[in-house]
């Protein structure tokens, strides 16, 4: 089993609305914020067990404060509408930038669905 490559570099690009990430493994991610908002791994966003918030809205135009390191494992992401719990493992910063379009394609289902009244 592999493990999950590790950032050599984290760019916080606030005119672009991104997170530039190069991992060692050569690939270099770029992972809007608004994404990053909206699949933050907080309680306040992902729910409590098997109570599932609705889906975070209108973050298209969210930005960064800061970052700060926890440990060598993950990064806290301050984002300037106040939001700042969840730790961004180097292994989910990885999932969203290799799947981001599948996961905003999946985040934007979820709004729709949430907006309708069904389920996704």
């Amino acid at each position: 089993m592999s493990s999950t490559p590790q950032p050599e570099k984290l760019t916080f690009q606030r005119e672009q609305r991104q997170l530039m990430v190069a991992f060692d493994s050569g690939e270099t991610f770029r992972i809007p914020f608004e994404l990053l908002r909206v699949e933050s791994p907080s309680a306040e966003v992902q729910g409590h067990g098997d109570n599932k918030p609705p889906p975070v809205t209108n973050k298209d135009t969210v930005g960064v404060e800061r970052a700060e390191p926890i440990g060598h494992y993950a990064v806290r992401i301050v984002f300037d509408d106040g939001h700042d719990s969840g730790y961004f493992t180097w292994s989910l910063l990885y999932d969203l930038g290799k799947n981001g379009a599948d996961r905003m394609a999946a985040y934007q289902a979820r709004v729709k669905a949430f907006a309708t009244g069904s389920t996704v």
